[in-house]
């Protein structure tokens, strides 16, 4: 039972991901249909790549959906490399219990390219010419897009603990 729950947790995962990654929980859904296949192997070693692999395979027909949204994207993201917002004091600190689902609603609203960056970079780990490659652009413009989404990123989760910039008050 114990297997069953965390390929299930592990299935879950890949599904978030993917939502994230497209930004539609239908593109995401279709994807893993086509992606995950019941296969149990009792060699922990094999097991973990799958599961990695699985993840790369994951993120790549998720990116390969939503490619034209992410080139739109990527040129958006480069007009906008001078752009400041004011970001919450830095006293500001993550609220504990924030869910999943708070983080679902401070992603989503990212640009695409943006939000893949922080979600390959910063979530996934991933080296960024690998990140590079996936999202199909140079490494600099993806650095860029990653320091983008990230404060984009505060700015939301310190909005849904209350914070509002001198902006918008």
């Amino acid at each position: 039972m114990e297997t069953l729950e965390h390929t299930k947790q592990g299935a879950a995962d890949l599904y978030w991901l993917a939502t994230l990654l497209t930004g539609c929980r239908e593109t995401a859904a279709d994807m893993m249909v086509k992606v995950i296949a019941s296969a149990d192997d009792s060699n922990a070693f094999f097991s973990t790549w799958m599961k990695e692999w699985s993840r790369r395979i994951v993120i790549s027909r998720a990116l390969a959906a939503i490619r034209e949204d992410l080139a739109r994207s990527a040129r958006r993201t480069d007009l906008r490399r001078a752009e400041k917002s004011e970001l919450p004091p830095r006293s500001w600190v993550l609220d504990r219990e924030t869910t999943k689902a708070d983080l679902e609603r401070a992603l989503l609203p990212i640009d695409v390219f943006p939000r893949a960056a922080v979600l390959l970079l910063a979530l996934e780990r991933m080296p960024l010419q690998d990140a590079a490659i996936l999202l199909n652009s140079e490494p600099d413009l993806v650095r860029t897009a990653m320091a983008a989404g990230l404060r984009d990123l505060t700015i939301n989760l310190a909005r849904l603990q209350g914070w509002k910039s001198v902006a918008s008050k």
